[in-house]
């Protein structure tokens, strides 16, 4: 093997990075290079190559997995729907399952509403508790 070899090894390896966008081979790619630099200068036998090419691509690996697991452990930022639940809300319109009728405010927004229990009605005034966000609409329970 030569130094050209290991350029198109690179090259592929890096491709195939661009193409997943999953840390999937950037350590090869890595572990390719440093073999490619490495025979440009001396005169390595294939197997010194390879485990050149294994070595260099695994410390890449170890040396890289903190920075991954930090990455992973990200807070998560919770969506405005579940920022929502558990918020009280005024119904201004008759919850009715059966009607399809329901409307609540919450922070000024107006919301299509139903109720937990799809057997109980809900008059309007009644301050509710948004149980569930499903889209445009909130689950809601009475205050109890």
């Amino acid at each position: 093997m030569n130094v050209l070899f290991w350029a198109i090894a690179v090259i592929a390896f890096v491709v195939a990075e661009i193409a997943t966008v999953q840390l999937v081979s950037i350590w090869f790619a890595a572990g390719a290079f440093i073999t490619m630099i490495t025979c440009y200068f001396k005169d390595l036998s294939t197997m010194e190559q390879l485990g050149l090419f294994i070595i260099s691509s695994v410390l890449f690996l170890i040396v890289s997995l903190p920075f991954i697991k930090r990455r992973k452990q990200q807070v998560k930022v919770a969506t405005n729907a579940e920022l929502d639940v558990g918020k009280h809300a005024t119904v201004i319109e008759a919850i009715d399952a059966d009607k399809g009728t329901g409307r609540v405010t919450l922070n000024g927004v107006n919301w299509s509403a139903v109720p937990e229990n799809e057997n109980e009605i809900i008059p309007e005034g009644t301050v509710v508790i948004v149980k569930k966000v499903l889209g445009a609409k909130l689950i809601v329970a009475p205050e109890s």
